[in-house]
């Protein structure tokens, strides 16, 4: 008697660990494609990103040469959720996925100066004080940067309303976090950047719109007198003039120029093909066809960056100046969102496109990782056959007959 209890009691310590261990197989299963998913699968796409090349002046040194490009990253329209429309799982779902390729960018790629194209709330143009602190205030974490990377916004129409919602009291608290203002010169390593707030180009004579301009007319006069300083006759009207570096400048908004529709835009993230010959409406969908004119012909500009359509695009203005859409950073917007590295030098730059995970890959590991678990959990609670038993059960009956 004595010895089945002991028996007894041995077999179940040894049911006991044998079920342990199985579980243990299979939190280690899950933790490992969480820890993929979640963390590493950012690192393995991103890692295949590269800064392009770009070519540099014959006389600078290849010391001076490699220390003159600018390494800067364009991304557009994260849309961090507010608390009227966003459901908190969407939120902390989206807003993980954002942060994670964010940081896992710079970390890989180390870029110089980081621009985000507008839209960087979805609710800017409504929320509180309360939620706008709230909302700046998870901005702030997600898109931490260190010391050697500059982080720059452009507004968006979602920031601070379009231009019947936009207000005063919007564009400063805007303005107070993110240090913005229209007309914004950053010039970092010779190259020049102008930091548009489209949604004030809006051409009625409002006050916002008529300051905006000005300071654009400003801007544009110093950088034309700078660009001319050799020429005789431009040296009496730019005697008084502060200069600044002779490169054409780069202009960085949210709205993009105006263009009739996506017909012409090509690639993977471009608009769905249902989409593209919808006609885009003037101060709606992008800037009227003479403020577009206005900002070509005050800054001449060697290229355009831009978002507020969600999709990528790219379009030649004049024949010879390139616009880039910069396609939505967040995978509430796209499938496949994507941001733009540029290798910049005063004369020249060349620009490439990294893609992020897509969502839908990560759902089908998902889904895959758990069919897995479903077999495995039914395979060891023995309410699955596993196909060789019933195989070799139709064996037996053949060779019966």
């Amino acid at each position: 008697m004595a010895t089945m209890r002991s028996n007894l009691g041995i077999m179940k310590i040894l049911h006991l660990k044998k079920r342990g261990c199985f579980l243990l197989k299979l939190l280690c299963l899950v933790a490992l494609v969480l820890i993929f998913c979640e963390f590493l699968i950012y690192y393995v796409v991103i890692f295949q990103c590269h800064w392009p090349e770009v070519k540099i002046e014959a006389h600078r040194s290849s010391k001076q040469s490699s220390a003159s490009v600018l390494k800067a990253m364009f991304l557009s329209d994260t849309h961090l959720l507010g608390e009227i429309k966003g459901h908190w799982l969407d939120k902390l779902r989206r807003e993980w996925q954002m942060e994670r390729a964010f940081q896992t960018a710079l970390s890989l790629l180390v870029p110089d100066i980081v621009f985000i194209l507008g839209d960087v709330f979805d609710e800017g143009k409504w929320s509180f004080s309360q939620a706008w602190a709230d909302d700046v205030r998870r901005f702030q974490k997600m898109f931490r940067h260190p010391v050697c990377t500059e982080l720059m916004v452009v507004v968006g129409n979602h920031d601070i309303g379009f231009h019947y919602e936009m207000t005063a009291y919007k564009l400063k608290r805007f303005a107070k976090v993110f240090n913005f203002t229209s007309g914004k010169l950053i010039t970092r390593k010779g190259v020049n950047f102008v930091m548009v707030n489209s949604v004030a180009l809006e051409g009625d004579g409002c006050t916002i719109c008529s300051r905006a301009e000005a300071k654009l007319m400003k801007l544009s006069h110093k950088l034309n007198c700078s660009q001319q300083q050799e020429e005789n006759h431009s040296k009496k009207r730019c005697s008084d003039v502060e200069q600044l570096p002779a490169s054409e400048p780069i202009l960085l908004q949210h709205y993009p120029l105006y263009r009739r529709n996506d017909a012409e835009c090509a690639g993977e993230d471009s608009a769905l093909p249902e989409e593209k010959n919808i006609p885009f409406k003037e101060k709606y969908d992008v800037l009227s066809r003479e403020a577009s004119q206005k900002l070509l012909w005050w800054f001449h500009p060697r290229l355009i960056l831009s978002g507020h359509t969600h999709s990528a695009c790219e379009v030649l203005h004049n024949g010879k100046i390139p616009e880039i859409s910069v396609p939505s950073f967040s995978w509430r917007n796209r499938n496949n969102p994507s941001f733009i590295m540029g290798s910049i030098t005063p004369t020249n730059f060349s620009l490439y496109k990294c893609f992020l995970p897509l969502e839908s890959r990560v759902v089908t590991i998902y889904c895959i990782a758990g069919a897995l678990l479903g077999v495995l959990i039914l395979a060891h609670l023995q309410l699955l056959n596993p196909p060789f038993y019933f195989a070799q059960h139709l064996i037996r009956k053949h060779k019966a007959v």
